[in-house]
């Protein structure tokens, strides 16, 4: 019974965690993606990004592959200093919504390094920026 435990924690941790490669961004390669999105092809897409931490990948935003009409990036706050003092990163994980290149909105953890949000609330705001945008 313990092992099992401790197997379904593991994989539980690691899940949260399992972002493809192709997701992440770092100092380098944030400004092409999320503001030079302003200026592709597709008009400004929306971009949600979560600013993220090893010493607290398990209380990192689980559901990213659950988000609609935005895509999602995620980016190492260790491997990318310029970017998050940037965007004034102090905890993570923190969530920040662009659209045309631009901030919109932020979620940030709190003091318990807890995400204060859930997906409901993300997706209802991504919503409300993409409707806000149409005009």
């Amino acid at each position: 019974m313990k092992h099992l435990i401790l197997i379904l924690f593991t994989t539980f941790c690691f899940s949260q965690s399992d972002v493809p490669e192709k997701y992440w961004l770092n100092d380098d390669t944030f400004d092409e993606v999320v503001i030079g999105s302003a200026f592709d092809d597709n008009e400004g897409e929306t971009i949600l990004v979560e600013f993220w931490a090893e010493f607290n990948a398990e209380n990192c935003f689980a559901k990213w592959d659950q988000i609609e009409n935005a895509k999602y990036y995620r980016i190492d706050i260790a491997d990318s200093p310029k970017t998050k003092k940037q965007y004034r990163v102090r905890m993570a994980p923190t969530l920040i919504i662009f659209k045309n290149g631009s901030k919109q909105d932020v979620f940030k953890a709190g003091l318990d390094l807890l995400l204060p949000t859930n997906l409901k609330e993300i997706q209802e705001t991504i919503n409300e920026i993409n409707k806000a945008n149409k005009f």
